[in-house]
């Protein structure tokens, strides 16, 4: 008698365990804004955050000043999160994964639905449009920013 081989069912959720964002629909940044950013002398980490969310998928780089958070643990770790950017006085959270599809829709969403929970009104949560496939692509001004 043999074991069964696992499959990867590929159409079920990473994050089956946390709730649905009420926010369907979260702000968008481009990599054009964020280059801009970037190139006006913009520190990420000081003048606004820029987080991968990939865990293991990250292999060729990362968009320069980011920090990895992955998106997998990510939910939990809100309220922590919050509590860190208002303390750093950040503004402006940038999320991003593979292609922005999916985890870094989600986590835009989720911090969006914590910010207004909060009744902030200053802090804004936006998934970078592409992810770091649309930046690697988008040409060499771009990915002199990848480490």
């Amino acid at each position: 008698m043999s074991c069964p081989s696992p499959t990867l069912d590929r159409d079920s959720p990473w994050d089956p365990n946390y709730p649905i964002a009420k926010n369907q629909t979260p702000s968008a940044i481009s990599r054009d804004q964020v280059l801009n950013m970037l190139e006006q002398g913009q520190q990420p980490g000081k003048d606004f955050m820029l987080i991968d969310l990939r865990q293991t998928d990250n292999i060729g780089g990362t968009i320069r000043g980011s920090i990895n958070l992955p998106a997998q643990s990510l939910y939990p770790t809100l309220p922590t999160l919050y509590k860190l950017f208002m303390r750093a006085e950040i503004k402006c959270i940038i999320w991003y994964c593979g292609s922005s599809q999916h985890r870094g829709l989600r986590a835009a969403a989720w911090m969006d639905d914590f910010i207004k929970e909060q009744g902030h009104t200053s802090m804004k949560s936006y998934m970078l449009l592409g992810g770091i496939k649309g930046w690697a692509n988008a040409g060499p001004e771009y990915t002199k920013f990848i480490e």
